[in-house]
């Protein structure tokens, strides 16, 4: 497991998520680099975003990140090599103010990666237009909601976007996601 110049954020996140775990941590990528996991060719983020679930007593995070060519600079890691950072917001996972309790695990080529489900990608990246009205995470949960459409359950956000308060927002969303469509036929 190296992490080079041209390592994707994909790739980072399989690699660094797998480093943890082997170290005996549980970390769930959430926030923007989810959003590019989930919809690649519409989103890029400059950094990946784990929220640590759980740390076995005798686990050093930072340790496992040096390993991999990481140092602490600021409230980040930066590699040596390659230009994304990573960032461990606090805890605990979750959206709005609802608790993420479960997450997907993906598997590729002997690597894991605990991410957050398609659909609270979709809430994670709202949230961001729900609260603050930015129209760059309106986009962010429209290209998710396009690429994963199968995987994501709009009830789940529009019944969330209901208890935020916001469901004048959500039917911006639906609107959105209905012109992508249109315009991708």
């Amino acid at each position: 497991m190296r992490i080079s110049r041209s390592s994707s954020l994909p790739e980072v996140a399989f690699i660094v998520c797998t480093a943890l775990h082997r170290g005996g941590i549980t970390a769930v990528l959430t926030g923007g680099s989810a959003a590019t996991v989930y919809a690649p060719h519409a989103y890029q983020s400059r950094d990946l975003d784990f929220i640590i679930e759980f740390r076995a007593s005798n686990s050093n995070a930072s340790e496992t990140l040096a390993s991999l060519g990481y140092r602490l600079s600021g409230d980040h890691y930066e590699h040596a090599e390659n230009p994304l950072h990573l960032e461990f917001p606090p805890g605990p996972l979750a959206v709005g103010g609802e608790l993420i309790r479960e997450w997907d695990t993906m598997q590729e080529k002997g690597l894991l990666l605990h991410i957050i489900t398609p659909t609270d990608s979709c809430r994670d990246r709202l949230s961001g237009f729900l609260f603050w009205n930015d129209r760059g995470s309106l986009e962010q949960a429209v290209a998710v909601a396009g690429a994963q459409k199968e995987r994501v359950d709009f009830e789940i956000i529009r019944r969330w976007c209901e208890l935020e308060g916001r469901l004048e927002q959500y039917g911006e969303f639906e609107r959105a996601l209905r012109q992508k469509r249109t315009n991708n036929i």
